[in-house]
């Protein structure tokens, strides 16, 4: 069916990651003054980081506890050890968290909403600590969580301390923001080792009243230029309101401002984060879904609320494998509504995207992969399986205790990390990277993931020690659109590779399985077509986990790269590619706890508190994590120059 090339150990882990040779990077646009890095990689480097992180100022998370403030989180994402909740009274933690890796590259990202009101509730000379509202959130929090954010999302309102025209809670709002940009300037290395790299950012929290779906978005911006307060969906109440105040105040203006956005969580919006529309409900128009594509090249695919790559049901879909770390429910409200194909996974908006491309001439769904974590305790990056204490926010209360039993709800889990492709380690290098769209999504291992395609690329090209000096020069790598072929008859080549994680000395990475790649495309009937091919791996390779013991058995590969043609390939359909890499199997984090507990389901009377969900029939005791790669598009009547500059 197709043709194939796998060349399991051939591939060093250096040569799949950069090569010396050649200079294919294009020069990196300097937004800000900083030292030239020592080490820049012409052929790019992955960089690991998490883009979803809330300290003390979100409300969900200092109702639940937490009090890391950003440059804690910075300092915690480099290394270093952080306490979290539950504390003594005299302020003592009594948990704490450490990463057995530092990070690339981290963005505090804050709910914008309610910061003003938790900054007034939790200091004594501010206007408004001692309202009525500030006395329930220090005295009932939980109760708080839910009216704050009942009024902030649903009814898009302030609240009644906030004075007239919500002044007093806008003029507080001013400290933790500029407190969230101090913490990110301090911690960002301008040094010529460019160790590590801060992002000044903020979510932005929509809730559809009616369904209960998650809008939810993360704001990037560049550098240092930012604006005075962030937009939230109190002042700014639509996705293209948020756009339009990101181009007011930041992108149009005398600065050197300039901003991207991340939605998250499209597996719990009900369907409304890619549902073709408008935010008015209307049918998209061709303005709408450029200002959509230019502001939102990216999707956030994996977090701690659950996997939004693609929905998997016995008779309804064929991937397993879209079963990973699939939520319950289609919606954040609670509601009991369950999932379905098209209630936001990705792989659906992105043959949809190619559907709207036909009909209004721009694909506004035309967006990369990356995942992060969405802790709600300040700590970025800690996605490890066998050291999972929650992550708060939504999840299992530790404020006044530390959880007894599992730490977090049986369907939450670590989430993952965000891996840009970037010549550097610096801010311009890694937003350019984010804005091309060469970026990566893993559940939380540090795979290391290529993916290009071309009209030329060898058979043999995963043999060649210049491989990736090859495939830029001959192609396009991930998030990028291929350009028609120069002769008729031609089929596109794609090479996949990737390295399983090395881990450390105390805990070695997983062996990988195998790499798929997914193709979606129209068919002549404009139908949503899809196939899922192992290209390289062995899916049979009768690896397995003892979910007893947690001990793993079976080989697996350390890597693996392949050259795949599209031998089905019509020059007349559109379609996008994108790569899927499966570890091993190994045990799930609840598995683990459960387990270390003494839990046998099948003797009752071990099960004790707060370990019921270790025999739930929902209960998945085991996990294959992976990396997936952004898409590479082609569209047969359109030229890609123009649709990477919308």
């Amino acid at each position: 069916m197709f043709s194939l090339l796998v060349c399991g150990f051939v591939v060093l882990w250096s040569s799949l990651s950069w090569s010396a040779q050649g200079a294919v990077s294009e020069d990196i646009a300097q937004s800000e003054q900083r030292e030239p890095c020592a080490n820049v990689y012409p052929l790019k480097y992955p960089f690991f980081g998490d883009l979803h992180v809330h300290t003390r100022f979100s409300l969900d998370a200092s109702t639940q506890g937490t009090r890391t403030t950003p440059a804690q989180a910075y300092r915690f994402a480099r290394g270093e050890r952080i306490g979290i909740q539950p504390w003594t009274e005299d302020g003592k933690a009594l948990r704490s968290m450490q990463l057995t890796r530092p990070l690339d590259f981290a963005m505090v990202s804050d709910h914008a909403e309610l910061i003003g009101e938790v900054q007034m509730c939790n200091t004594e000379t501010e206007e408004g600590h001692n309202s009525w509202e500030c006395i329930l959130y220090r005295n009932w929090p939980r109760g708080a969580y839910y009216l704050f954010n009942t009024m902030a999302s649903v009814v898009g309102s302030h609240l009644g301390l906030c004075g007239e025209r919500d002044q007093l809670c806008l003029r507080a709002s001013l400290v933790p923001w500029r407190d969230t940009q101090a913490a990110a300037e301090h911690y960002y290395d301008r040094s010529a080792a460019c160790t590590f790299t801060t992002f000044i950012g903020y979510e932005w929290t929509a809730l559809d009243a009616y369904t209960g779906g998650n809008l939810h978005r993360n704001v990037v911006f560049r550098n240092a230029q930012v604006p005075t307060l962030p937009a939230s969906f109190i002042e700014h109440p639509s996705a293209s309101a948020l756009w339009a105040s990101l181009d007011a105040t930041c992108i149009q203006s005398d600065s050197d401002c300039d901003a991207l956005v991340i939605p998250h969580n499209s597996n719990m919006s009900a369907g409304l984060m890619f549902n073709g529309l408008t935010d008015d409900g209307d049918p998209m128009d061709p303005e709408y879904a450029a200002t959509r594509a230019r502001f939102e090249p990216l999707v956030e695919i994996m977090q701690h609320k659950g996997a939004s790559e693609c929905f998997f049901e016995v008779g309804v879909t064929e991937d397993e494998l879209c079963a990973f770390e699939q939520y319950d429910k289609n919606n954040i409200a609670g509601l009991p509504v369950a999932p379905g194909p098209d209630t936001g996974f990705t792989r659906w908006a992105l043959a949809d995207g190619l559907l709207l491309q036909q009909q209004v001439g721009i694909n506004p769904y035309q967006f990369g992969h990356i995942a992060s974590t969405d802790t709600h305790l300040g700590a970025p990056g800690a996605v490890q399986e066998d050291d999972y204490l929650g992550h708060g926010g939504d999840g299992t209360p530790a404020a006044k205790e530390a959880p007894r039993g599992l730490p977090d709800k049986l369907l939450y889990n670590p989430g993952g990390l965000a891996v840009l492709w970037a010549q550097e380690n610096s801010r311009d290098a890694l937003f350019e990277a984010m804005r091309r769209r060469e970026a990566y999504a893993t559940s939380g291992p540090r795979i290391v993931s290529r993916f290009f395609a071309g009209w030329s690329l060898p058979p043999n090209l995963c043999e060649a020690p210049d491989r990736i000096e090859q495939a830029y020069r001959r192609g396009v790598p991930m998030g990028a659109v291929l350009h028609a072929a120069p002769e008729p008859g031609l089929r596109p080549a794609f090479l996949v590779a990737a390295s399983q994680d090395p881990g450390t000395a105390a805990g070695p990475g997983t062996p990988l399985q195998r790499i798929q790649v997914i193709k979606g495309w129209l068919d002549a009937e404009g139908n949503k077509r899809e196939e899922v091919l192992d290209v390289a791996g062995d899916a049979a390779n009768a690896a397995t986990v003892d979910t007893k013991t947690c001990e793993t058995h079976g080989m697996g590969f350390d890597n693996l790269c392949a050259v795949w043609v599209d031998q089905n390939f019509d020059p007349t359909q559109p379609a996008f590619y994108y790569s899927r890499v499966i570890e091993n199997p190994t045990c799930r984090w609840s598995q683990r706890l459960c387990i270390a507990a003494g839990v046998d389901c099948s003797r009752p009377v071990s099960v004790t508190e707060g370990y019921e969900g270790c025999c739930a029939t929902d209960h998945r005791p085991m996990v294959q994590e992976r990396a997936w790669s952004s898409p590479i598009w082609y569209t047969p009547s359109m030229n890609a120059d123009v649709l990477l500059n919308q």
